[in-house]
């Protein structure tokens, strides 16, 4: 199994415990959930159950009993409700003889249906029961994080402080990344071909196993996007619609962010949505952060106040700016009828995303990982009334201030004189901002490298595309 490490031995230690354990396990679609519990388990469950998409309360109650069913309680009755299918689901358990009976419920929110009950039988069926005991080990899982979090993880009613042990399954690093590609799926893409699939699929492994080997990854890219056969095309609105009941605003939110490399701030957002500032709207915000779509970061090392949300999937930034509407399904719109300025742009904008994803390797690379240090992004204005952007600030704990400046392209980078005087006027603006006391190193993060010549001494460090694979 490619990565997980920790997180598998999380699950397994719940074997060992001497008491009924809740474990929540959460993450966004096609992450490996459903994978990882299975490989840990062996599917070697007491009971095991994943919720209906879109299934009314009848639906799902009548999938939990075959469920129940399927795994020997054939003379389960027809369940009323989710009381009902609690207790029944103890009747199954009580007369199982595993010494450790894990039971666990796949896709959770989709069971907790309107007006259903199911949050008040599942306190129930805990608090009243499984608690008690000794030997049950509850795994609740679901994609839709920001239900799991709410319901379950910050449940301020009868399941508060229930939850020992809490997993976000996160996307792949890069190393990962490249693991899974060449030792499981025998693609022998190179560090350069890993990193630009990561920027259309980020670190989901689900997208990964649907490239064929023997292709390359414009093929790839061409067959699962822009050919008549079902590939991903769909998955955008799967995504979403799988994880928010009502997903047309966030959709409105993370259009309005794709437009914006720089991000926005909330009142910014506000007006690029024609919406209202309410409950809702900062419900919708704190989900997509929630669930890694979207990130919200400072502006400076004072807090998060007043801070700026950017798009941060790369699938999503991917899919909203090249498939989203597109017609074209002629085979090889990537390879042919994109223009490089259009592939370029995206290109630059992924690699900052995928830099911003990779912050502990970027530590590493710059030898300063037993130092501590705030990662912030920082808007300000330089002294022409210019705006000055910075995507990656390390301020560190030894009194210097790492200004990062992130560029892709496929051979060194060369900084010119236009190039050079922008970063000093964007390096002398921050410096006015945190005062003349700290000391402040140009640090460039680039694909390949940066071309030494009479502007490559305005830079104190460099970091490559290799490094990120640590």
């Amino acid at each position: 199994m490619i990565g997980r490490r920790n997180e598998a031995a999380m699950l397994k230690n719940l074997m060992e415990s001497h008491e009924s354990e809740f474990a929540v396990l959460y993450g966004r679609r096609r992450i490996g959930k459903t994978y990882l519990v299975n490989e840990v388990f062996g599917k070697d469950y007491a009971f095991h159950h994943a919720g209906l998409r879109d299934g009314d309360t009848r639906k799902q109650l009548d999938a939990f009993r075959l469920a129940l069913r399927r795994q020997g309680y054939f003379d389960c009755p027809r369940l009323r409700n989710w009381l009902e299918a609690f207790f029944e689901l103890e009747n199954h358990l009580g007369r199982s003889d595993k010494k450790r009976k894990v039971v666990f419920l796949d896709e959770m929110p989709w069971m907790d249906t309107p007006k259903s009950g199911f949050l008040s039988a599942l306190e129930s069926f805990w608090n009243g029961w499984a608690c008690l005991r000794k030997d049950i080990v509850l795994i609740a899982c679901g994609s839709a994080t920001s239900w799991m979090v709410k319901n379950i993880i910050r449940n301020s009613g009868g399941l508060y402080n229930r939850v020992r042990t809490r997993i976000r399954l996160q996307p792949f690093s890069l190393l990962e990344c490249r693991e899974y590609a060449n030792n499981e799926l025998h693609l022998r893409y190179s560090n350069r071909e890993i990193a630009e699939c990561y920027m259309v699929f980020g670190g989901v492994a689900y997208y990964w196993s649907l490239l064929e080997k023997g292709k390359s990854l414009a093929q790839n890219i061409d067959a699962l996007f822009f050919s008549e056969q079902d590939g991903l095309r769909g998955e955008y609105d799967e995504l979403y619609r799988s994880i928010f009941r009502h997903p047309d605003m966030y959709w409105k939110i993370v259009a309005s962010l794709g437009e914006r490399r720089d991000g926005l701030t909330r009142d910014e957002l506000l007006g690029k949505t024609g919406v209202q500032s309410n409950g809702t709207f900062s419900r919708c915000l704190s989900d997509l952060e929630e669930c890694g779509f979207i990130r919200r970061y400072a502006t400076s090392a004072r807090g998060i106040n007043g801070g700026v949300y950017q798009l941060a999937d790369n699938f999503t930034l991917f899919y909203r700016r090249f498939v989203l509407g597109r017609r074209n399904r002629d085979g090889d719109c990537w390879q042919s009828a994109l223009s490089d300025g259009e592939k370029n742009e995206w290109l630059g904008f992924a690699f900052e995303r995928t830099c911003l994803a990779h912050i502990r390797q970027i530590k590493s690379a710059l030898g300063i990982s037993g130092v501590h240090a705030e990662a912030y992004s920082w808007r300000g204005t330089a002294s022409d009334g210019s705006p000055a952007q910075i995507d990656l600030v390390l301020d560190r704990k030894d009194g210097i201030v790492n200004v990062c400046e992130m560029k892709y392209s496929r051979k060194k980078y060369a900084i010119d004189k236009a190039e050079s005087e922008r970063l000093q006027r964007r390096v002398e603006t921050l410096r006015s901002h945190i005062g003349a006391d700290r000391s402040i190193h140009l640090t460039m993060i680039t694909a390949s490298g940066v071309e030494h010549n009479m502007y490559w001494n305005d830079i104190q460090s460099e970091v490559t595309l290799d490094d990120l694979f640590t």
